[in-house]
Order: structure tokens, then C-alpha cells, then sequence
């Protein structure tokens, strides 16, 4: 058993159609463009972006981004995170001991990213 429904719609002169079937998806009826980072800063700042730095053409965080720690394009190796713009080894470190802020007291050590683990 096969169904068919056809659907037609009639415009009044003047009157756009509500459906943009027909239309680019890129480029919406009203003509707003995308944003970018690289004409546009200020976009970084907003909520919901992925940082508020611009590099490559993309919102980054350059105090936790492990592409682009510290600056545009520097990489943490293997094994680091960033922290403060900075790559460390959570393993080791005893300002950023497993996770990044997570400070071990006076007189333990970081060892495999646990705080006085002996």
C-alpha cells in the first residue's frame, strides 16, 4: 500500500515563501555572512566560543590548548598538557600535578600525577 501527499502553498504578491528549500543554505534570505576571527576578533569573546584568542582562523585558548599553548601554533609533546600557557608533564609537576591548578603542599612530591604518592 503506497500513500502520496501532495502539499501546495499560494503566495500573495509581495509575500516570501517561509521554506528555504530552493534557496543556498549558505547564504540565508536576509544576507548575514559568517563571522570570522581573523576580520573579526571581538567574536572570540562571545559565550560559548572555544576561547577568546584568534589563530589560524579559529577561536583558541592559549592558557589550556595543547595545539596552540602559550601562542599561535605551539605544540605540547607527548605526554604534556598546558597549563598557563605553558607545557607541562602532569606526571611531574608539582604546580599542575595531574591536572592543571592542582598544586601539591611544601612537602610532597608529584609523582605520577598524584600528590606525596610514596
Amino acid at each position: 500500500m503506497a500513500l502520496a501527499i501532495t502539499l501546495s502553498a499560494t503566495y500573495s504578491e509581495g509575500e516570501e515563501p517561509k521554506s528555504l528549500r530552493g534557496t543556498s543554505r549558505f547564504l540565508s534570505q536576509n544576507g548575514r555572512v559568517a563571522l570570522t576571527c581573523d576580520k573579526n576578533p571581538k567574536i572570540c569573546l562571545i559565550k560559548g566560543s572555544a576561547g577568546p584568542d584568534c589563530c589560524s582562523n579559529k577561536c583558541v585558548n592559549f592558557s589550556t590548548d595543547r595545539l596552540n599553548c602559550g601562542r599561535c601554533g605551539k605544540k605540547c609533546s607527548f605526554g604534556k598538557i598546558c597549563c598557563e600557557g605553558k607545557c607541562v608533564n602532569p606526571k611531574t609537576n608539582e604546580k599542575h600535578c595531574g591536572k592543571c591548578g592542582n598544586k601539591c603542599n611544601n612537602r610532597g612530591s608529584c609523582v605520577y600525577g598524584m600528590c606525596s604518592y610514596a
